[in-house]
Parts: C-alpha cells; sequence; structure tokens
C-alpha cells in the first residue's frame, strides 16, 4: 500500500489530480474559519472555548450534531461556510424523489439532455433552500438558535453581544454571503469531480468530518485520561471504544464491499464464419445497495421540522414540544427513524435497480441464468433475489445509525465524539475512501500496463513536443499552490502563537 501512494505520485496527470484536490480542500477549510460580516469575531472564540472548557454546552441534539458535521464546524465558527453543502443535497434528495413519482420529471431524466434541466432545477431548489436556511441561520444569530444549543444563555451570562447591529443589512448580507459561499462550495465539488480526484461533493463532506476528529479525540482522552473522573476503569473503555471503532469500520467495509454474485452465461451465435459468446460471467448484486442515502434521507426528513420549530415557533408551547421530541431523547425517534430507513432503503433500490431491463438487455444480447427462464422470470428472479439482500442492507442500516446513540447512552460519550463509532458520518468516510481508493487504483493500474515500473518510459512519454501545451497548461497551477502554502503556514503560525 505504502507503495501505492508513492507511485500515484509518480504519474503527472495523477499527482496533478491529487494536489489540485488538495488545494481546493485548503480552500473549504479556510471558508469554514471565515466569520460572517457583522458577527464580533471575538465572542465567537470566546463561545467556541467555553464549548471546550464545558463538553455538556457543545454535546446538542440531533439537529446541532449533524448540520454541524456537514458544516465540518462552520456553524460553530458562525463562518460564512456555515451552511456547508447542505442545501444543495436536500435539493438533490427532493429531486430524486419528485423523479420517482412525478412521470414527466422521469421522462424528462431519461431524455438526451433532460438530464441537464434536472440539473438544472436542483440548482435552483439549492438556492431557494439557502435562502431560508441562511434566514433561520442569522436569526438564531441574534436569538433562540437551535443548532448552536447554549449560545443564548452563555450571552445572557457573559452579557456579550454577537451581532452588533441586527438590522435588515445585517440579515441582507448574512443570507447572501451564506448562499453564495452554498453555491462556491457547490462549484469547488464539481471542479474536484473533473479535475481532482474522487467525487467532489462526498469528499467536501467527508472532509468537513475528519476536521472534527482531533478535537473528538482530544475530549475522550480528557474524558477517560486525565479528567477529574480518570481511573484504571477509563482506560480501560477507551481501549474498548477504539476496539469498536475498528471492529465498526471493518464491518462496515465488508458490508458494503459484500454482493452476490448471479452466474450469466452467454448463448453461443454466429456471426459470419466467427462463433461468438459461450462465456460466463457474472451480475454482483450490492447487499448495501443504496449506500447511505437512506439515513440521510430520514434524518433529514425527521430534523427539518424540528429545525423549523426551534426557529421559527420556539415561542409556542407545541414548537417546543416537537423539538424536544425528535432531539433524540424518545424512544419514538428511534422507532420512526427506523421505519424510514427501511422504507428508503427499499424505495432507492425501486428507483435504482430495474431488474425488466436488466431482463430485456441480456435476452438481446443472448445472455441467460442458469435454471431461469429469459424475459419476465429473469425479471421475477432478480426482484425476488434483490428484496431480500435490501432487507440484510436495511437492517445493517438501522443498527448503524443506533451506534452513536447506544454508545451516549452507556458510555456517556458525546455526539461529537460518537459520531465517529456509525452513523452517517462513518459510512460516508469509507464510502468515500473506498471510492478514492478505487479511482487511484484504476489509474495506477492503467499505467502499469503502459510501462508504468519503467521510469525512463514514463518520463520520454510526457516529455514529447505534443505534450508541451499540457505542462504549461499544469504550470498555470503552481501560483495558486504558493499561495495557498503561504495561506496554510500562516494560519498555523497564527494559531501557534495564539495558543501561547
Amino acid at each position: 500500500m505504502i507503495s501505492a501512494f508513492a507511485n500515484s505520485l509518480k504519474i503527472p496527470d495523477l499527482r496533478k489530480r491529487i494536489f489540485f484536490t488538495l488545494v481546493m480542500i485548503v480552500v473549504v477549510r479556510i471558508g469554514t474559519m471565515i466569520t460572517l460580516p457583522g458577527v464580533d469575531p471575538t465572542v465567537v472564540q470566546n463561545w467556541l472555548q467555553h464549548v471546550q472548557d464545558n463538553s455538556k454546552a457543545g454535546a446538542g441534539g440531533g439537529i446541532a450534531a449533524l448540520l454541524n458535521v456537514f458544516s465540518g464546524g462552520g456553524i460553530n465558527n458562525c463562518a460564512i461556510f456555515a451552511l456547508g453543502i447542505m442545501p444543495y443535497i436536500s435539493a438533490s434528495i427532493m429531486m430524486q424523489l419528485l423523479t420517482a413519482v412525478v412521470p414527466k420529471l422521469s421522462r424528462m431524466a431519461r431524455e438526451e439532455g433532460g438530464r441537464q434541466k434536472v440539473n438544472q432545477f436542483t440548482r435552483y431548489a439549492s438556492i431557494g433552500l439557502c435562502i431560508l436556511q441562511g434566514y433561520l441561520m442569522a436569526k438564531g444569530l441574534v436569538g433562540t438558535n437551535p443548532v448552536m444549543p447554549g449560545l443564548e444563555a452563555y450571552l445572557l451570562k457573559t452579557n456579550q453581544v454577537l451581532v452588533q447591529r441586527p438590522d435588515f443589512w445585517f440579515f441582507f448580507v448574512a443570507v447572501l454571503t451564506m448562499t453564495t459561499s452554498t453555491m462556491l462550495l457547490m462549484w469547488l465539488g464539481e471542479q474536484i469531480t473533473e479535475r481532482g480526484i474522487g467525487n467532489g461533493v462526498s469528499l467536501i463532506i467527508s472532509v468537513n468530518i475528519v476536521a472534527d476528529l482531533p478535537g473528538a479525540l482530544v475530549q475522550v482522552w480528557n474524558q477517560y485520561i486525565t479528567g477529574s473522573l480518570a481511573d484504571p476503569m477509563k482506560a480501560i473503555w477507551l481501549v474498548l471504544l477504539l476496539l469498536m471503532m475498528l471492529l465498526v469500520i471493518a464491518g462496515i467495509i465488508a458490508i458494503t464491499q459484500a454482493a452476490r454474485r448471479i452466474s450469466i452465461q452467454y448463448a453461443k451465435r454466429q456471426i459470419g464464419r466467427k462463433m461468438v459468446g459461450g462465456q460466463s460471467t457474472h451480475l454482483p448484486l450490492k447487499i448495501n445497495y443504496s449506500g447511505v442515502m437512506p439515513i440521510i434521507f430520514a434524518q433529514a426528513i425527521i430534523l427539518f421540522p424540528s429545525y423549523l420549530a426551534g426557529s421559527l415557533f420556539a415561542k409556542y408551547s407545541w414548537g417546543q414540544s416537537l423539538q424536544s421530541f425528535i432531539q433524540n431523547d424518545h424512544a419514538w425517534y428511534y422507532i420512526i427513524d427506523g421505519l424510514l430507513i427501511f422504507f428508503f432503503s427499499y424505495f432507492w433500490v425501486a428507483t435504482m435497480f430495474q431488474p425488466t431491463q436488466i431482463s430485456e438487455d441480456l435476452k438481446k444480447n443472448g445472455g441467460y441464468i442458469p435454471g431461469v427462464r429469459p424475459g419476465k422470470p429473469t425479471a421475477d428472479f432478480l426482484d425476488y433475489t434483490m428484496s431480500r439482500l435490501t432487507f440484510a442492507g436495511a437492517i445493517f442500516l438501522v443498527l448503524i445509525a443506533t451506534v452513536p446513540t447506544l454508545l451516549g447512552l452507556l458510555m456517556n460519550v458525546q455526539k461529537n465524539v460518537s459520531q465517529f463509532f456509525g452513523g452517517t458520518s462513518i459510512l460516508i468516510l469509507v464510502g468515500v475512501l473506498l471510492d478514492l481508493m478505487r479511482q487511484v487504483e484504476t489509474h495506477l493500474i492503467q499505467r502499469n500496463y503502459d510501462g508504468f515500473l519503467r521510469k525512463g518510459k514514463i518520463r520520454g512519454r510526457f516529455d514529447r513536443p505534443g505534450t508541451v501545451s499540457s505542462t504549461n497548461a499544469g504550470g498555470s497551477l503552481v501560483w495558486l499552490y504558493v499561495v495557498m502554502a503561504v495561506i496554510v503556514i500562516g494560519a498555523v503560525a497564527w494559531r501557534i502563537k495564539t495558543a501561547h
């Protein structure tokens, strides 16, 4: 594996993609540190220090944990990237659901060029969600904020003011800034997908999740090793937590990669004077076909009403009751969440997996499943097999979704720590890293067949006169890399200075 990482930097095209991706990641992390216009950054720093000193203040509920993960800490920093990429994800979910239930959108998505119109509608919906969520976020900075629990009480206790002038222009600038920042994140994700390595939007989410990992590790260390309640048994609990995290990650990788292989046999056919066919292959049907999408769908549907109730109707008793009901402290929350995960697991398979189309394609190409007649019997067999696999995958997703909560109840682990032991965060991380490694491996295999092991051949191929233009085009990014390096070095130096 180490040699594979070393070899990836020897391929000019792959090296350029990796460096470009790293630069875009730096831009994303910088955006989560820049405070919104009109917000006092010193008050934000004092609030973050208060959260670190008192872990319960930053525990939060389901809303705070989920949204702060997707924003990479931008919510707690009151940053311009506070909304993160979540509005675009929510809009994509809405359009996928509408495409499945609205026949006109379904036909448009299958037509040539229709998919671009659907993507355009998704972006329009993203802007609308950004304006709504940006207004609610700006309103929460000057009043009750459901995604930053304890902020209002802290400001009243310390007699500090987070927003100096909460007038119309503050709301206008804040909403405009957060909306533009989310559109910038969406554009950065598209650039990473096109010019970098991996899926851009998924990679941005993963980077934001990983950014919270050091703080979670420090919090666990302080709780079990150096805290006032530290004892040898606490250290044993810490070791058990680490072992459990490794087991959960191994289980997620195993289930994510697991698939049932359906044997496919192709009949022999004579084309001209040649005999073709007679080959055997397999059709892989994944156990967790829907990936992390059912959990995201379920939590988005459950948490969004609570977010609106906590932002718009916090003064009313029914709004407080709804928010309290969904704050991960009621048994019905887990029941509804599990049922929604099951529903969306089958819904995703029903919309994305088309057994009838697969059966027709096999029949046209002379393929068949041994022991199953072509046509409708093949489609029924694939549908029945996929339904059983989906049931096992849905149970796996429900178990993974409840692991963080069980840890919090049994071992008194905070939500920003338990998210790395299961749930949406760890599923996204594992899935994105597996996809990233597949893409790197594809580049390595392609170059391997083209004389990758012989360095002179690679060097000669990229030093030919026909490739000078690509080298010059790559050199245009040098100044961008230099600027990013200066910013990173300055940020590290400033952080060390403020720490002392």
